[in-house]
């Protein structure tokens, strides 16, 4: 099982990559992560930049 470190303004968030589901972009550079089964989150960071701390290894 893979976690990954999500920041966002009110407190990190230390999620398991294979739950989720989709990414979209957010207002004032932020993303939302969509998860498996949950509400979505709201990190800091572009797409891109929360795409490519996901799948890093």
């Amino acid at each position: 099982m893979k976690f990954v470190k999500l920041e966002s303004r009110g407190g990190d968030y230390l999620v398991v990559a294979n739950n989720i589901a989709w990414l979209r972009t957010g207002e004032n550079g932020q993303t939302n992560v969509g998860m498996v089964g949950g509400s979505p989150l709201l990190v800091t960071g572009t797409i891109e930049e929360v795409a490519a701390k996901i799948s890093a290894d």
